[in-house]
C-alpha cells in the first residue's frame, strides 16, 4: 500500500451518519451494508481539495479516480462500491431512490455508498465538485431502476466483496467498523 501523500492534518474526527437503504422496489439499495456519511472529514480550507482526495483514497486502496459532480437522475452501480468526497462547494443529495433520505453535503464530506445504493443531486452550488474513486480491482456500471435490470444487478450485487480499508482512514476507520464480513453494525 502507498504512503500517505498527504498532510495528515487535513484528517478530522468526522461525525459518522450511518443509513441502511433496503430495496424499494425499483432500487436495490443494500441493506446489507449501510451508506456513510463522514460529516467534516477533512480539513480542505485553503487547500487543493481535489489532489488531496485523490491521494488519500489511493493510498488506501481505492482507485479509478474521477472529478465532476453527480448525476441529477437516480442511479446506483451493481459492480461496486464508491466513494464521494465533496472537494468544493455543495449539494442537496438524495440517497436510496424518490422515497429515501435527502442530505446537505458540502466541502469536506465524504459518502461511502455500497454497490446498489441509488443517489442523486437535487441540486449544488456552481462551484459543487466530488471526488469519486472505487476499491481496486472494481470498475462500476451505471444502472437507473430500469425493471430489465432485476435480478442480475441483486447477483452482482450480493458478490461485490467488501474493501481492504476505508478510503480516508485506511485500516482502522469507520467503513472496516461498519462494514464487517456479516453486515452487522456495533
Amino acid at each position: 500500500m502507498a504512503r500517505l501523500r498527504v498532510d495528515p492534518s487535513v484528517l478530522q474526527d468526522p461525525e459518522v451518519l450511518v443509513h441502511r437503504l433496503e430495496d424499494d422496489g425499483t432500487y436495490p439499495n443494500n441493506d446489507r451494508l449501510p451508506t456513510l456519511l463522514y460529516r467534516r472529514a477533512l480539513a480542505l480550507n485553503e487547500r487543493p481539495g481535489a489532489a488531496t482526495m485523490e491521494s488519500l483514497v489511493r493510498s488506501h486502496g481505492w482507485s479509478g479516480t474521477w472529478r465532476n459532480g453527480i448525476y441529477g437522475f437516480h442511479h446506483y452501480h451493481s459492480t461496486a462500491h464508491e466513494v464521494l468526497g465533496v472537494a468544493r462547494g455543495s449539494a442537496d443529495v438524495q440517497l436510496g431512490g424518490p422515497d429515501g433520505p435527502r442530505m446537505e453535503v458540502t466541502t469536506g464530506d465524504v459518502l461511502i455508498l455500497p454497490a446498489g445504493v441509488a443517489h442523486k443531486n437535487h441540486g449544488s452550488s456552481p462551484s459543487f465538485l466530488v471526488v469519486g474513486a472505487y476499491p481496486d480491482g472494481q470498475d462500476w456500471d451505471l444502472l437507473t431502476g430500469d425493471p430489465e435490470e432485476r435480478p442480475q444487478a441483486d447477483r452482482t450485487i450480493a458478490a461485490v466483496p467488501e474493501p481492504e480499508e476505508d478510503p480516508i482512514y485506511g485500516p482502522d476507520g469507520p467503513l472496516v467498523t461498519h462494514w464487517k464480513s456479516d453486515g452487522a453494525s456495533p
